[in-house]
């Protein structure tokens, strides 16, 4: 498939991220995949943070990057083909259930508070990742969450692969 096709056969959305290397390394997959990427603010940095940058490398010229105000213009943004995807640590239906769409587009929620119930609520469908050491719902006993940037890959990798972009 043509760069050009995958990317309007998948997007990445991040709302309100907190932690520059994180984004910076979803940034980097996002320019290796030719996925564009959404940063919904408010942000928890700025986008000339160093550390930011640093985690992206050289690969900023190469990320297809839209930045939003806030979710509402970010989904004014999206086409009415688009379905939005939440991705929750809980929640949803498991990762290799769900049959991805052409036109889908990924959200993932802030790095310490996930995506917000008035979020949720706007999305298609919500995804996660099975753990089999995970946390029980107390939290105690496993793996809570993946980190933003793991959890990113993971799922661009399977939604991409069903897609056959790659």
């Amino acid at each position: 498939m043509s760069p050009e096709r995958a990317a309007a056969a998948l997007q990445i959305a991040l709302f309100e991220p907190r932690i520059p290397p994180n984004t910076g390394c979803v940034a980097r997959t996002c320019a290796a995949f030719k996925l564009p990427l959404h940063l919904i603010e408010p942000l928890g940095f700025s986008l000339e943070d160093r550390y930011l940058k640093r985690a992206g490398l050289d690969y900023w010229p190469h990320v297809d990057l839209s930045v939003h105000k806030d979710f509402s213009g970010f989904k004014q943004s999206l086409s009415p083909g688009n379905r939005l995807i939440g991705c929750s640590r809980s929640g949803g239906v498991s990762l290799h259930s769900l049959r991805f769409k052409i036109g889908d587009v990924l959200l993932f929620g802030r790095e310490d508070t996930g995506l917000p119930q008035s979020i949720r609520d706007h999305c298609d469908q919500m995804v996660m990742i099975p753990m089999p050491g995970s946390a029980d719902s107390s939290g105690k006993g496993g793996v809570r969450s993946l980190n933003l940037a793991v959890a990113q890959a993971v799922i661009s990798i399977e939604a991409g692969h069903q897609l056959g972009l790659w």
